[in-house]
């Protein structure tokens, strides 16, 4: 009997030392809303429009799930998924696919993600934050080089930056 007492009572007092509230179950997270990732997007593409670029222009929420993707008339075939796939990466890593180019080379500890399914380590991924938080990323491919698609990218961040600050 006093072993079962002590055992309840041990019981009731963690249970009241360490109460589990419903908002310490839940995560709660900002994300980009389909508006302001097509904002984004259409700026990315203008900018390399400007530059005389058909790119595609990929955008994803901080999970890496595609919310928006625009592909130029004249783009190659092959730059939807990599915009995607560059999109994908930064937010998987988040980090930017140059910072992940120039830490992953043969040889380098880290060289081992570049064979990781999916992984598109090539410069024109940027990750989107706000508040100091992850929210999206995005990705272009097309121009000629990763860094025109970086400079695309970051173009179609800086047009929405008014937008993110909360």
């Amino acid at each position: 009997m006093n072993v079962r007492c002590l055992s309840v009572a041990t019981a009731l007092l963690i249970a009241s030392i360490c109460p589990m509230r419903a908002e310490d179950a839940l995560v709660a997270y900002k994300s980009l809303t389909p508006e302001l990732a097509l904002d984004l997007a259409t700026a990315a593409l203008g900018s390399c429009r400007d530059h005389g670029y058909q790119v595609a222009v990929a955008v994803v929420d901080r999970f890496g799930v595609t919310q928006v993707m625009l592909r130029d008339r004249f783009a190659g075939a092959h730059t939807l998924s990599t915009a995607s796939g560059k999109a994908w990466t930064a937010a998987s890593f988040k980090t930017s696919t140059t910072e992940l180019n120039a830490v992953s080379q043969s040889g380098m500890m880290q060289s081992g993600i570049r064979s990781l399914p999916g992984v598109v380590i090539i410069g024109g991924g940027l990750i989107v934050e706000a508040g100091g938080a992850l929210v999206g990323a995005v990705g272009v491919s097309g121009a000629p080089g990763g860094d025109a698609d970086e400079a695309c990218a970051r173009a179609g961040i800086a047009a929405i930056r008014d937008k993110l600050e909360f």
